[in-house]
């Protein structure tokens, strides 16, 4: 059955979807450059943990019955929409604390801390359980067996993880942190609004 598999269309799809700007990218971006790079690898391990949840839920039914239920589906939708608020509301109350001359960085996020932010952050992402729900729909076969599906798992899994690692060690550059430090009073407004705009997006968007 393995050949049957449409594995580089999905491998595709998922690198599109991962890869695209989104909550958990700018969340590695932000975590990165004001906390470096042991907590930015942190929390791109726990966005990859809430994106393997979300691939072996939607491999054996689970998102489907969160879509088939719609109250369940709300509650992560709400979930997530309100925690990107908080985000944006850490990174506003952070620009208005600042001096315009200051220079350092605050203490960094501890790796824990970092881990359990990125496994949240994915965890309330409704777009994850759409994503992942329409991807083994179309991608899988019918009659796919179990290891089919440990096949997709693993492999979707793996390029996640090298995705969300690589940018979290490409954010975390010595160069790009030292202009984060030159120009964080304009950053971290920006990161305020990107948190605040995802957050509006997820709430009034009509998810089918």
């Amino acid at each position: 059955m393995v050949e049957t598999l449409n594995l580089p269309f999905i491998l595709i799809a998922a690198l599109m979807v991962v890869g695209s700007p989104g909550p958990a990218t700018l969340a590695i971006a932000n975590t990165s450059l004001t906390s470096g790079r042991r907590a930015g690898l942190a929390l791109a391990s726990g966005v990859s943990t809430g994106s393997l949840f979300w691939s072996v839920s939607a491999a054996f039914g689970l998102g489907a019955l969160m879509l088939a239920n719609a109250w369940m589906f709300e509650v992560v939708r709400y979930f997530g929409a309100g925690y990107l608020m908080y985000l944006a509301f850490r990174s506003a109350r952070s620009a208005l604390r600042q001096d315009i001359l200051q220079t350092k960085m605050g203490p960094p996020l501890h790796p824990r801390s970092a881990y359990a932010k990125g496994l949240l952050l994915h965890l309330t992402n409704p777009k994850a359980i759409l994503f992942f729900g329409s991807l083994y729909a179309i991608g899988i076969p019918q009659g796919a067996t179990a290891q089919d599906l440990l096949l997709v798992i693993l492999a979707v899994g793996a390029q996640s993880t090298l995705v969300f690692h690589l940018l979290a060690w490409l954010f975390s550059n010595p160069a790009l942190t030292r202009g984060y430090l030159k120009l964080r009073r304009g950053f971290e407004p920006v990161f305020a609004v990107a948190f605040a705009a995802a957050s509006l997006r997820i709430l009034i968007a009509r998810f089918q």
